[in-house]
């Protein structure tokens, strides 16, 4: 069995190829050549498990990820947890993944392909709402998808931001974009052209005013619970559908669930990305249009991303290898 850390896996893949990987998820989930049931999500006080198991025809996985809010005040990461990768004949785990940078990396590249398919080829700037490390890593995919000059960043907590945008500069590719840290959501919002969300939050961390929001492309991230939102009701007025990953996003996402409940979105209006990637024309907005994809997050993109990376940490020799 190979043991696959956090550095192990950095040592293993592109951005790219996570971002591509990701894709093919979404295609394996139009086909329905999977099986992927509802993730148990289980709290305890203010804590959160998340249980997410996934079948393929040549291998299968679990990813198990604990989200302890108050971890960050006591010095350890918000998330945590492993992904077990298995072989689909024989049960046998092949590899056990480090699931905390396995989510930001793949949590990442939603972000990214979002990107890529519905922003216009020219947008030059991104706004990231949530400066932790999902905000860090939906930068580094944001610059993938697009060429990116200029990244502006607002955090609704006090925050060291001048060693958050050092790591981010040393993260990033050359030419490294120019990073803003902003004062208010309201200046971030009219210097982005793409905004992505990336918090915890319970209430939209945008304002309610259409104008504020109108001709930019929204990638919701952080809403993963039925009492969870990120974007206002002014995001219905703006834009005809909203893309997603499964049906189960409209139950558990409160950025879905919540304005359906309120009859501000109707089912018929949510398409779903799996959908839109096997289409043969799939045109890219165009200037003034706000285009929205919320993602939920999925079993299913974890186990391609693992099987990914668990290729090429074979190819590689990477990782440690541990006897049962």
């Amino acid at each position: 069995m190979l043991i696959l850390n956090e550095a192990d896996m950095k040592k293993t893949i592109s951005y790219k190829q996570v971002m591509d990987k990701v894709e093919t998820a979404y295609r394996i989930f139009q086909s329905g050549n999977f099986y992927m049931p509802h993730r148990p999500t289980i709290k305890y006080g203010k804590n959160t498990l998340l249980y997410m198991p996934c079948f393929m025809d040549d291998c299968f996985g679990t990813k198990c990820l604990t989200l302890f809010p108050e971890n960050p005040a006591k010095g350890y990461p918000f998330i945590d947890g492993l992904m077990l990768f298995n072989n689909s004949e024989t049960g046998k785990t092949l590899a056990i993944l480090d699931a905390r940078y396995l989510t930001a990396l793949r949590t990442g590249a939603v972000g990214g392909v979002g990107i890529r398919n519905f922003s216009r080829v020219d947008c030059s700037s991104v706004g990231i709402i949530g400066a932790g490390q999902q905000g860090f890593y939906q930068a580094i995919y944001a610059s993938t998808a697009r060429d990116i000059k200029d990244i502006y960043l607002f955090d609704s907590f006090p925050k060291d931001f001048d060693t958050y945008a050092e790591s981010l500069r040393q993260a990033l590719t050359e030419p490294v974009p120019q990073i803003h840290i902003c004062g208010t959501v309201e200046q971030l919002l009219e210097k982005s052209e793409i905004v992505i969300t990336a918090t915890p939050a319970s209430s939209p961390v945008v304002p309610d005013d259409p104008e504020l929001l109108r001709g930019k492309c929204f990638i919701a991230i952080g809403s993963y619970k039925p009492e969870m939102r990120e974007l206002p009701n002014a995001i219905w007025k703006l834009v005809d559908h909203v893309y997603t990953e499964l049906p189960f996003a409209l139950e558990e996402s409160g950025d879905l669930s919540q304005p359906l409940a309120d009859g501000l979105l109707r089912k018929e209006q949510v398409k779903f990305i799996g959908e839109f990637l096997t289409q043969k024309q799939r045109p890219l907005p165009q200037l003034g249009e706000t285009t929205y994809f919320k993602s939920v997050g999925m079993g299913l993109l974890d186990l391609n991303v693992a099987q990914l990376i668990y290729g090429e940490a074979l190819k590689m020799k990477v990782g440690q290898t541990v006897v049962f």
